[in-house]
């Protein structure tokens, strides 16, 4: 590496015969920075950890930190033949830290590695303000929980969250102690899919459904969805079964079932309460979907004729030979 590949690419006033210039250096050896103070606003290349990045000596000296200690001849560099300076660190967050020191206001990560790994690099270059800041952030993420289920002891209590909340609730009762007959074989498995279920929509709906736990009831594991203070739906997951000479109880994983009562409770996010019609809609599955067939009253009585017309040719021409074109 000569003093060529240093200097003259970071100052173009520079004159090139200048005999400070016309001096070799190893390329082992490091190429000193302290006449690029004097560069001002002329704009700097950066290797870090392969990552490139242009700035300027002015935003690298402008804070006490590591960097304004390379970048003002306190400290040596390195350059590749390029003119390249390396920094031998990773370059992910180095955009951030460039941004902090020029508007000394910087947007943390999403997520707590992210900013941990921030922090890390902030103390390496010694910039305490964006070290307090990542320090600030993790401290509010540990305070702020991600969500709060109640647990309910009694009666009234549950009857007050209800009725107090404003938004759709969703509750599971579970408790195995309730059991009289020994469990079926699948039921512990499918009682612990029932809890896992319910931290999984308690986590996706987490500030717009109250969701709440049930350890006094009756019941072994049951579902309840509520919207505007009183009870939409009940989704029991056990029954009895009769096995050979004693009864059982299982307990079920109905799914489909619960993701349908839950996005039904969600038309109770707002008020006033949705219509009648929608609500219908969404509580019956339409008859003929799951059965194919059509009432007189459903269809009314013009429809109700053509159905009865449509079954007695079916009956009559009983073979493709038999049936006439059109039908």
């Amino acid at each position: 590496m000569s003093g060529e590949s240093c200097l003259p690419r970071l100052g173009p006033q520079l004159d090139s015969s200048s005999p400070a210039l016309s001096l070799a250096c190893p390329k082992t050896k490091t190429c000193s920075y302290i006449r690029a103070v004097g560069l001002g606003n002329k704009y700097v290349r950066l290797n870090v950890g392969g990552s490139l990045f242009y700035t300027t000596l002015q935003v690298l000296t402008r804070q006490d930190s590591m960097l304004k200690s390379m970048f003002s001849g306190k400290k040596e560099v390195f350059t590749d033949r390029e003119g390249w300076i390396l920094i031998d660190r990773s370059g992910k967050h180095f955009g951030s830290i460039l941004g902090y020191l020029r508007e000394s206001v910087v947007t943390l990560p999403k997520g707590k590695q992210g900013v941990l790994e921030l922090l890390a690099e902030a103390k390496y270059y010694l910039i305490q303000g964006l070290v307090e800041l990542c320090q600030g952030g993790l401290q509010e993420e540990q305070e702020q929980a991600l969500c709060v289920i109640p647990v309910v002891t009694s009666i009234k209590e549950e009857e007050r969250l209800i009725q107090a909340c404003t938004r759709p609730v969703v509750k599971l009762l579970y408790n195995r102690s309730n059991n009289k007959y020994s469990y079926t074989s699948n039921s512990d498995d499918h009682l612990l899919k029932n809890i896992e279920l319910f931290d999984k929509l308690s986590l996706s709906y987490n500030g717009r459904v109250l969701f709440i736990k049930d350890v006094i009831g009756d019941e072994i594991c049951c579902w309840s969805f509520y919207g505007q203070g009183r009870k939409l739906a009940e989704v029991c997951c056990t029954s009895i079964v009769y096995a050979t000479e004693r009864k059982q109880t299982k307990v079920e994983f109905p799914e489909a079932r619960i993701y349908e009562e839950t996005l039904n409770a969600l038309l109770y996010e707002t008020l006033p309460a949705p219509d009648n019609t929608l609500l219908e809609a969404t509580r019956r599955r339409c008859r003929h979907a799951h059965c194919g067939s059509h009432s007189e009253e459903e269809e009314g009585p013009v429809a109700g004729a053509e159905l009865r017309e449509r079954v007695r040719r079916m009956k009559r021409y009983s073979t493709n030979e038999d049936r006439p074109l059109g039908y």
